[in-house]
């Protein structure tokens, strides 16, 4: 039985070329040429999206002897390579049979935090097209969007692929074998300065694995359920659990040397994953590579949350603030300690929060006993409507009215056990998505007569 070809699959602002270290490693292993395909697209023209290039891999797979009459094939991406093929499978349900494995070098599986520093002048001189022509400084703009971090890409694409009712990546048979790898260096020289704690100098750790999750806060009144509700609703999502596909760290690489330097133990913890044909097989995989990588596991404990707040018809509320503290019986204690924040720049609504759990678990101990607690402060901007729902301090008792004096700012607390259902809230390396849910409506709440509309 032939071995499927391995189609290789470069990131952001790159060529093809940046993958020949991978393609002729593989070649020494034993594979032909014609089973190491390398592509090459265009993402510095600022008109082109993800989309646009996902389809183009599409027909480019045609023009392949080996790939034309869709083929199953295997995958070895890097960066933006991983979105291009997760979008590639996300169109048309016939794609999903074909890919067999994925394996996935530094991937940018929800993002960058560079992506957003990559529009300015600076992006251009330094990551955008040098070459003459009608994109010329062109950085990508519509690419550069879906590669920020809490886009609305990401955060539409994962709801399908990841977060729906039928994941496309698992651990059993009928979906792709994924390996993910990311290393622990970040870059050196002046190229640092663009890098950030928790990173290879360009992605995540926390953002690259596909171990993901999402919970729903919900404290909208809903007149079929009952509106006098006394603690908030969590968790009722189609997944709450978490995709068990972990990335494994490799040392002394960064961003850009994973694919230019690979070394002996990465080509072939590679090499052992593209054999891969049944669960027996995965599992002393993970065995094998949970040994060679133990060395390499960082010691500071990352995780990444991407918060999407929304009122009752899931219009996005772009004001809010969220608040970390600890209660014990009445007493209120805030946990400080620094948090990276990121506010999508086309929709505040979406938030990234990059946490150092080592630190959250040290300011937690500081400030002394008791329970995680969050608490989320939003505001219309007007008298006239603002946002309200249960576990609310601002609402009169039968929760009809605005205390006085608040300028429609509402506010509620929840608590954030270690634990919802069956998934821990905090867990290292991962991405946790949060969907957020408010009333919204003309001021006073619930009474008949309201300041926008009258007879």
């Amino acid at each position: 039985m032939a071995r499927e070809p391995v189609v290789l699959i470069h990131g952001y602002s790159d060529k093809g070329e940046s993958f020949r270290p991978w393609a002729e490693a593989l070649m020494r292993r034993g594979y032909a040429v014609e089973e190491v395909p390398v592509c090459t697209y265009r993402s510095l023209t600022n008109e082109v999206t993800i989309k646009d290039v996902a389809e183009a891999f599409d027909r480019a797979l045609r023009t392949l002897p080996n790939l034309g009459n869709g083929e199953p094939f295997n995958a070895i991406v890097h960066s933006t390579g991983m979105l291009v093929l997760r979008n590639w499978m996300t169109t048309y349900a016939a794609r999903r049979e074909r890919l067999k494995r994925l394996i996935a070098l530094a991937p940018a599986t929800f993002g960058s935090p560079l992506a957003h520093k990559g529009r300015g002048f600076l992006g251009a001189i330094f990551k955008g097209n040098r070459q003459l022509g009608p994109d010329f400084l062109e950085a990508g703009d519509l690419i550069l969007d879906s590669l920020e971090l809490g886009s609305r890409y990401a955060w539409d694409l994962t709801q399908i692929d990841l977060l729906g009712e039928q994941p496309f990546y698992g651990r059993g048979d009928d979906t792709p074998y994924i390996f993910v790898f990311c290393g622990t260096q970040s870059y050196g020289g002046i190229r640092q300065l663009a890098g950030e704690p928790g990173t290879d100098g360009t992605v995540r750790w926390a953002g690259c694995s596909l171990n993901t999750r999402k919970f729903v806060i919900d404290f909208s009144r809903d007149p079929a359920r009952d509106a006098q509700a006394d603690r908030v609703r969590t968790g009722d999502s189609p997944r709450d659990d978490v995709l068990s596909i972990p990335f494994w760290p490799v040392a002394g690489k960064n961003h850009t040397t994973i694919i230019s330097e690979p070394d002996d133990t990465l080509v072939d913890l590679v090499q052992r994953a593209l054999q891969v044909d049944s669960q027996e097989k995965f599992e002393a995989w993970e065995a094998d590579a949970r040994r060679r990588t133990a060395n390499a596991v960082p010691a500071e404990k990352w995780q990444q949350f991407v918060i999407r707040a929304v009122d009752e018809r899931g219009d996005p509320i772009t004001d809010y603030h969220v608040d970390l503290f600890l209660k014990n019986g009445n007493e209120e204690t805030p946990i400080e300690f620094d948090l990276d924040v990121h506010a999508y720049r086309a929709d505040p609504s979406l938030r990234c929060f990059h946490v150092n759990l080592n630190e959250l678990q040290g300011a937690r101990e500081k400030a002394g006993e008791g329970q995680l607690w969050a608490r989320i402060i939003a505001s219309s901007g007007s008298v006239l409507v603002g946002y309200h729902g249960i576990n609310s301090e601002k609402l009169t008792d039968e929760g009809r009215r605005m205390n006085r004096g608040e300028d429609a700012v509402w506010d509620a607390k929840v608590e954030l056990p270690d634990r919802i259902g069956d998934a821990s809230l905090l867990y290292p390396f991962t991405t946790t998505f949060i969907e957020l849910r408010l009333n919204r409506d003309p001021m006073p709440f619930g009474e008949i007569k309201n300041e926008i509309c009258w007879f």
